[in-house]
């Protein structure tokens, strides 16, 4: 990850509009440089090589080599590439294909301006924004997978989300668990969401109880 104040940015879509678009939009943004632009999986992998941006925003749905692929073949040959998937699908599957591939993030084109540089800011911090609506999609999926197993198997909640449960449990709120975290409260809020799903509770406090009768906190 670079130490350096500019977030140098890779954007990876095959609509030309959009990319340049973005691209341009970005430019007036001191704290950030889109150093390269690509179509295409294949171009995008070239890119990557050739500028090693800090952060690369990634479209899944693209001609020939898709972003997920393209993510997954970026990382095997540079495992700490950070690449947030910006995207129009809204499907769970695909946020989980991209995640499992190796993206650090999955957020749609519906974000805000601001939503978009907050997620690119915490990707390069090393966080895992996703938005809320998603996350509970994919927490819903992978109850439903781990209800097949017949509960069996690893644990429901990520690590990150058992630490948020952690922090819940000590009373902190949304944003005083973002700040502990470096993480936005929209990030924040989304993993609460999830914890919220994966563990049937209707609110925070039920999260806390539920984890301590599934030894998921102690003390």
């Amino acid at each position: 990850m670079s130490t350096r104040s500019t977030i140098r940015l890779l954007i990876v879509d095959d609509h030309p509009i959009f990319r340049e678009g973005l691209a341009n939009t970005l430019a007036d943004e001191q704290e950030f440089q889109v150093v390269a632009q690509a179509g295409d999986g294949e171009a995008a992998l070239a890119a990557w090589q050739k500028h090693r941006p800090d952060v690369t925003l990634m479209d899944v749905s693209m001609f020939g080599l898709n972003g997920i692929e393209t993510v997954k073949r970026l990382v095997q040959f540079a495992p700490a590439a950070r690449v947030l998937m910006l995207t129009s699908s809204e499907d769970q599957a695909d946020a989980l294909a991209a995640l499992e591939a190796g993206a650090a993030g999955y957020i749609t084109k519906t974000v805000r301006f601001d939503e978009l540089l907050a997620a690119i800011r915490e990707v390069h911090a090393g966080g895992r924004p996703i938005g809320e609506a998603m996350a509970r999609k994919i927490a819903l999926a992978e109850r439903a997978k781990h209800a097949a197993r017949g509960g069996q198997g690893p644990g429901l909640l990520t690590p990150r989300e058992v630490e948020v449960l952690h922090l819940l449990r000590d009373g902190l709120s949304l944003v005083e668990i973002g700040a502990r975290l470096s993480i936005t409260e929209r990030t924040t809020r989304a993993h609460v969401t999830a914890i919220k799903v994966k563990l049937d509770a209707a609110n925070t406090a039920q999260c806390v109880a539920r984890g301590f009768e599934r030894g998921l906190l102690r003390g």
